[in-house]
């Protein structure tokens, strides 16, 4: 059969070309209701599609973002993407997700071919490792967001957690359980990533305010494959940590499992709290503690800065936008060794 074009839409529903490519491109202002309600009964009885591809080089624009994730394993990453999609979805642009393994070089090839497919702009969780790359398409206007990462040098609106702000809230709480002796372990610092570099920091220096002392074999930031031994080293000193902060979900699910495999109560042989809300906290035995990230208002906001980029509605210059966690109190802090001491 031949295939459907516009001119055959436009005969059906006695109207020019014009008209049709008018309500295709939701430009209603002048149109009638009757003439919306032809247009559209013709377009389902033709059986009618429109040539998105044709469309797009004539408007020179896809109504396409990509989105391009560090490590989709986390499920903060998950959250942003879905509160990203539902953004876009609501002004009818379409996402296309990556996953860049924290690794530069893929990150590159993946920017790369988003950029050939013509993608409006794009949201990234950056590596850091391509900031050549980052600096042209700031330079050529390409719209780009920036989220949960900063890379230092350049002016890209970028949308992150208040990392010290986190730390402030698990050590204080940490603290009112009494709690002196406080450890933190985060995936690897070696790469300079934003959260885990800052939660590191903010973890040292409110420490420093607490007038606790910071003992740096219990900072740990590892490989994810190396946590267990790390966490094996840290335990097996003499004193060793009462209380434990997780940098992030993933790391917490490698404290969980050790925790298992060596027949570890928690809270009562170490409490626990975690930067990053998991799925299972509130009915995972003991509850969890963590400091839950707003993923979904860092999705949505990330989404809506680079749609007004793409339409030219934000004229401010690019900022770093900050949102602050939330304390959500399970019972893997209410009782440790420490504590038990005080209270005696």
């Amino acid at each position: 059969m031949r295939k459907v074009i516009i001119s055959d839409v436009a005969k059906n529903a006695n109207v020019s070309k014009s008209t049709v490519s008018q309500y295709l491109n939701k430009r209603y202002e002048y149109m009638g209701v009757d003439t919306k309600r032809r247009i559209e009964k013709s377009i389902k009885e033709l059986g009618f599609q429109a040539n998105i591809v044709a469309r797009s080089l004539k408007v020179k624009q896809t109504s396409t973002i990509g989105v391009i994730v560090a490590n989709i394993l986390h499920d903060f990453s998950t959250k942003v993407i879905r509160a990203i999609e539902d953004a876009c979805n609501k002004e009818n642009f379409h996402i296309i997700v990556c996953n860049a393994d924290d690794d530069p070089v893929k990150e590159k090839q993946y920017i790369e071919m988003l950029i050939a497919k013509q993608v409006d702009g794009l949201i990234i969780f950056p590596t850091g490792g391509n900031y050549e790359l980052y600096s042209e398409m700031t330079e050529k206007g390409f719209p780009l967001v920036f989220i949960d990462r900063l890379v230092k040098g350049l002016a890209v609106d970028s949308v992150l957690l208040d990392n010290k702000h986190a730390m402030e809230l698990a050590v204080k709480h940490l603290v009112d359980k009494g709690h002196s002796k406080i450890g933190i372990v985060t995936t690897s610092l070696l790469r300079n990533v934003t959260p885990r570099v800052e939660r590191v920091s903010g973890f040292v220096e409110t420490m420093n305010k607490q007038g606790l002392e910071v003992n740096n074999e219990w900072i740990k930031g590892l490989e994810i494959q190396e946590i267990q031994n790390g966490l094996k080293q840290m335990l097996s000193q003499n004193p060793s940590p009462t209380a434990i902060i997780a940098g992030n979900d993933l790391t917490m699910m490698e404290i969980l499992r050790y925790a298992v495999k060596n027949n570890l109560n928690i809270p009562k042989d170490f409490a626990l709290i975690g930067v990053d809300e998991l799925a299972f906290a509130d009915i995972f035995t003991p509850s969890l503690s963590t400091i839950s990230q707003p993923a979904f208002k860092m999705g949505n906001a990330a989404a809506t800065l680079l749609l007004n980029k793409i339409n030219k509605s934000n004229k401010t210059e690019p900022s770093i936008h900050r949102f602050r966690g939330e304390l959500k109190v399970g019972k893997s802090t209410i009782y440790s060794r420490y504590s038990k001491r005080v209270n005696s």
